[in-house]
């Protein structure tokens, strides 16, 4: 693998970021930002890519799958796993890169982004290809069952936006890089 890719993330003040199999919270705005990072490309013949194991594509409602404007690939090692036509499955990490390397794909997309759960950012962010995390910092708890993995030794803040505030919650944007 040597293809970099960046990790996207909503994390409450214990990096929690999930609890039973949902978002806990509700934050439009961080909807939208993970829309614009997502799908903001430089090339318009392009698209990026969305990576996520299958516990994350069922989180998402049916309404919203696939994540419009971006090519989908779903981890999962369940080779019956019954997706859209338009959505690449891969039985693991180096599948996925080896599909969007081939000749097929190599030229429709920018970049990728690994969108979740635990269980695929606790491996993505092992990769040294991993070299970006964009995170929203929620201030309160909520008690989730799924956390992010522990990030602050191997990565480096390069930017914070300023506090927000959103149906009662506080939180804001962040950037973070692998030196």
């Amino acid at each position: 693998m040597k293809t970099p890719f960046s990790l996207i993330v909503a994390i409450d003040s214990k990096n929690g970021i999930g609890k039973n199999g949902q978002l806990p919270w509700h934050l439009p705005a961080d909807l939208k930002h993970f829309r614009e990072i997502t799908c903001t490309v430089r090339d318009p013949k392009k698209q990026n890519v969305v990576l996520m194991g299958r516990k994350t594509w069922d989180s998402i409602p049916e309404k919203f799958r696939p994540l419009p404007g971006r090519i989908n690939v779903v981890l999962s090692r369940r080779p019956d796993l019954e997706l859209p036509q338009s959505v690449v499955p891969a039985g693991s990490f180096e599948t996925a890169f080896n599909i969007l390397e081939s000749k097929d794909l190599k030229s429709k997309w920018e970049s990728v982004f690994v969108i979740g759960g635990a269980e695929i950012f606790s491996k993505a962010i092992k990769f040294p290809e991993c070299r970006k995390l964009f995170m929203t910092h929620i201030e309160s708890s909520f008690f989730c069952d799924t956390c992010f993995p522990e990030f602050q030794k191997a990565f480096r803040r390069i930017r914070q936006d300023p506090w927000q505030t959103e149906n009662d919650l506080r939180f804001y944007f962040a950037e973070y890089i692998r030196p």
